[in-house]
């Protein structure tokens, strides 16, 4: 971990949250998570680092689900080439603010990067800068598939009980959201997803994950707003 004198993060946005802005129930004046995550990190005292031609770069993931091999592995090489050069060769770590995209650049890339999942970062990068002023009282958490593959999900946990006073943690197998399959079969969202909103308690109106899409997936079946934990981090330390 850097020391105080020398917080310095390699912030690598996703492609999806790059390009994607904000979820219906947002206020018109919450900042699209990329600028919210540059604040916040500013804030916790980092000074940030964007890899090279940022707009070029994915993990490669959306190739290698649609069996698209070659173009997988050169995406994530030339990812991987472009974040050791911002981390001045693995000195500094990188921070993905989505969790499946670090998992897949996780069993892609070599040793020599440090890279992050979001929950990690957050929990023992950013919180230690910070103090937490105005708790919520009750949210939701989803730990998407990603994060229970890299078995996270206490971490979740402990991260959001910094934020909240109650978390519930929502239990599901998997959302279905599956990338971009909730936009194209959106029933198998809704069966993923069918035991979701009995599992909310009813004086909870904020949940949060740490995947864009999944989150869309939650939000439509839960009816209540659901998005980046990253924003309920900004919030209860703003």
């Amino acid at each position: 971990m850097n020391t105080t004198a020398d917080l310095k993060v390699v912030y690598f946005p996703s492609c999806i949250n790059r390009s994607m802005g904000k979820n219906r129930f947002q206020d018109s004046d919450d900042l699209q998570l990329t600028e919210l995550t540059h604040r916040l990190l500013v804030r916790a005292g980092f000074t940030i680092i964007y890899p090279e031609s940022m707009d070029a770069h994915c993990c490669g993931m959306p190739f290698s689900s649609k069996g698209f091999t070659e173009a997988n592995h050169a995406q994530s090489e030339a990812l991987e080439i472009a974040l050791l050069k911002a981390s001045d060769n693995g000195k500094y770590p990188v921070l993905y603010d989505m969790s499946p995209c670090f998992y897949h650049s996780k069993e892609e890339f070599s040793n020599t990067l440090k890279i992050v999942d979001p929950i990690e970062f957050m929990l023992d990068y950013v919180m230690p800068q910070l103090v937490v002023k105005n708790k919520k009282d009750t949210v939701a958490v989803f730990p998407v598939c990603s994060v229970k593959k890299i078995g996270k999900i206490d971490q979740l946990v402990a991260l959001s009980k910094i934020c909240a006073d109650q978390v519930t943690l929502i239990d599901s197998n998997c959302c279905g959201f599956a990338g971009d399959r909730g936009f194209l079969i959106p029933e198998l969202n809704e069966h993923g997803l069918r035991a979701l909103k009995e599992q909310i308690p009813t004086n909870c109106k904020e949940g949060y994950s740490t995947s864009r899409t999944c989150e869309i997936g939650f939000e439509k079946m839960s009816g209540i707003d659901f998005k980046s934990i990253f924003y309920l981090i900004d919030e209860v330390t703003r």
